[in-house]
């Protein structure tokens, strides 16, 4: 097993077998031939997936027959960690063209493969693809953590438990993404690559878990009822267990809880039908919102669930989906907070409008929209400073009614309400307090001229044109409680009778020193 020999005997190696199929262990691998040359103007590199190993050793045999080694030291793959968790190893310069490539591999998991996904790349090439996941990674972190601050600061506002849940989310997605895609092993030079990979696999398990509690928290009761909601809780915890097992105990048992973690992605995927069919069914409003922020995570974790258990050949983007897909459903549940608080605010505000109608229903006679006896006398006693009590009775009403029948007697009541409403200023009570009677009450510092009432109301065209006049009784004075009302109610009900008994369409006034 002497590199020098392996590397100029490609023939030997089986490149039919699937690499997966040979298990864990220590692996030699051998490139196809390459003759290019690495030269300071255009330097290659050589790029392939992280994948769970020991050690990494490549040898790099020249066209002169020179041999070069490098081999990776206990961190493994991090100092090679390129964004995208792609490890980039430089091929040495040199004058003779580079003829084909040999690694040593130690300590291989073989979950996916042994080396997977190898390419050459020029320098510019390199800096390319860094650059252009390093604008995707920004832009997501860059989002994730304004939805941060804008859902906790509706929160703040609000107090809707789902836009914490939602927040955990998107938090433990950017920390999961901030590990996946390299940039931890930028920040922690000195960390395993194997350990990164122990941590991505916790922050996804937790991601997903927060995930299935926010759609749990964000979506109505019902539609998590029964055995659908007990099933939800199952496969959140066995992800948060999953990924907490993960990282314990990959060293000793990596290819059991690599299958329980594939697993509980699959039970993942299995939830989704029946959810969207009982939602369907309940005419849940969140349906759609549920089917576009869910549908992209849930596609790509059967992918993955698929590529894990070697039904579909391993892929960049297949092994990155989990970051795009939560991208899709950070913003898409962004949109879907927002639109559940409108429908909060919608529903808030309908209740409030029910209670202010419901509250004015109680407090207004029906027939005329004034207040009623109970709401007038509410707001009247405790009034400070003097006031002036109006009472007003419609002279002959009983005659009107005889008329023009109850219908019209009715019609009356209500233009006669609408010609008072609009003769009196602001702050000023109005109420029919029986049958024909009205009241109003106003402060003594901004009286009314019952005269111009009486006088509005002679020129007000009535139904059928029927002539309608009115007496009125006065009286000023306090009233701190109900005793002062029913004093002041006294003397100007006798001011109102003197009225009528002086032959109606008139005003009287009485004094409280009278009482």
């Amino acid at each position: 097993m002497d590199p020098a020999t392996l590397i100029r005997q490609p023939a030997r190696f089986d490149c039919a077998t699937a690499q997966h199929r040979f298990g864990p262990g220590n692996y030699w691998v051998i490139s196809q031939d390459i003759h290019q040359r690495s030269r300071s103007r255009a330097p290659l590199n050589v790029r392939l997936a992280s994948l769970w190993q020991q050690s990494l050793t490549l040898h790099v045999l020249y066209a002169d027959g020179k041999i070069v080694s490098q081999t990776t030291d206990a961190r493994g793959l991090t100092p090679l960690i390129q964004l995208g968790a792609i490890a980039e190893q430089p091929l040495p310069r040199s004058q003779a063209n580079v003829v084909r490539l040999l690694w040593h591999v130690e300590g291989a998991a073989n979950l996916r493969g042994i080396l997977l996904g190898a390419r050459l790349s020029t320098a510019k090439e390199s800096e390319h693809a860094n650059l252009a996941m390093a604008a995707l990674y920004a832009g997501f972190a860059g989002l994730a953590i304004a939805l941060i601050i804008y859902n906790l600061a509706l929160w703040g506002a609000l107090r809707h438990r789902f836009q914490l849940y939602y927040c955990l989310m998107v938090g433990l997605l950017l920390a999961y993404t901030f590990s996946s895609s390299g940039a931890l092993a930028w920040a922690w030079p000195d960390i395993a690559n194997n350990s990164r990979l122990r941590i991505n696999f916790l922050l996804l398990g937790g991601t997903g878990t927060a995930a299935l509690v926010f759609a749990r928290s964000f979506f109505e009761e019902r539609v998590f009822a029964g055995w659908l909601g007990r099933y939800a809780t199952g496969v959140g915890l066995a992800m948060a267990g999953v990924g907490l097992f993960y990282f314990l105990t990959a060293p000793f048992a990596i290819k059991a809880v690599d299958l329980a973690f594939t697993c509980s992605f699959v039970a993942l995927s299995a939830a989704v039908l029946p959810l969207l069919w009982r939602a369907w069914r309940l005419r849940s409003n969140y349906l759609w919102l549920f089917a576009f922020a869910w549908g992209a995570p849930i596609l790509t974790a059967a992918l993955r669930a698929l590529a894990n258990l070697h039904l579909l050949p391993w892929s960049f983007w297949i092994d990155n989906s989990t970051i795009l897909a939560m991208m899709v459903e950070a913003i898409v549940s962004s949109l879907a907070v927002a639109y559940r608080i409108k429908l909060l605010r919608a529903e808030r505000d309908d209740a409030i409008e029910r209670e202010v109608m419901t509250r004015r229903l109680a407090d207004t006679d029906p027939l005329t929209g004034l207040l009623n006896r109970r709401a007038f006398l509410h707001q009247a006693i405790g009034r400070a400073g003097e006031q002036l009590l109006l009472i007003i009775d419609l002279d002959h009403f009983k005659r009107v009614n005889e008329t023009l029948g109850h219908d019209g007697g009715d019609e009356v009541l209500r233009v006669f309400a609408r010609m008072l409403r609009t003769s009196v200023p602001q702050g000023t009570l109005v109420a029919r307090i029986g049958g024909e009677e009205f009241a109003i009450l106003t402060p003594a510092d901004r009286p009314i001229e019952p005269e111009s009432v009486l006088a509005r109301l002679r020129q007000m065209r009535m139904p059928f044109d029927i002539k309608v006049t009115a007496s009125i009784g006065t009286c000023q004075g306090t009233l701190a409680s109900e005793v002062d009302w029913k004093a002041l109610y006294r003397i100007a009900d006798t001011a109102l009778f003197d009225a009528k008994s002086a032959g109606r369409d008139r005003v009287r006034h009485a004094m409280r020193a009278a009482a």
